[in-house]
């Protein structure tokens, strides 16, 4: 799919509000409103648009600690972690990476108690290091602000 400049600043005004109607996207792209829900339309249809979602932020809800979790598997323990790992609420985000380590998480947890005992969870598949985030620097980035994949 050809992704123009109307594309991308559509895109731009969803990733603020997902539930802004397509007429207030239309005045801001300034094309009509019809257009905006055609246009979303193709993005969906061949996926450039995968879904929408509510965000709740942890920290109204209790879950006041985040931490990066690194995981050095142990041999033969990489493969059963990656089933494991997807019962976990905690996980946020978990990527599979190159270097010493195997896996990367980032988790939210209600307290030190909660990450002590989310810990010991998975010290049975390898060597863990644990770092406590203190802020977040860069609010989570959509694509449509670098435009990494427009040439």
């Amino acid at each position: 799919m050809l992704m123009d400049a109307l594309n991308w600043n559509i895109l731009k005004c969803l990733q603020k509000n997902a539930r802004q109607s397509n007429a207030e996207i239309g005045r801001v792209v300034g094309i009509s409103s019809p257009a905006v829900s055609e246009r979303i339309k193709k993005m969906e249809d061949v996926g450039v648009i995968n879904g929408y979602k509510t965000i709740v932020s942890p920290y109204e809800v209790g879950y006041q600690l985040k931490a990066i979790i690194t995981i050095r598997a142990f041999m033969g323990k990489l493969k059963p972690f990656l089933i494991k790992v997807k019962t976990f609420d905690e996980v946020l985000n978990c990527y599979r990476i190159t270097g010493n380590e195997n896996i990367v998480m980032e988790v939210m947890l209600k307290n030190q108690k909660h990450l002590e005992q989310f810990i010991d969870q998975l010290i049975s598949y390898g060597e863990t290091k644990t770092q406590i985030v203190l802020s977040n620097v860069i609010e989570n980035n959509a694509i449509t602000k670098t435009k990494l994949y427009e040439i």
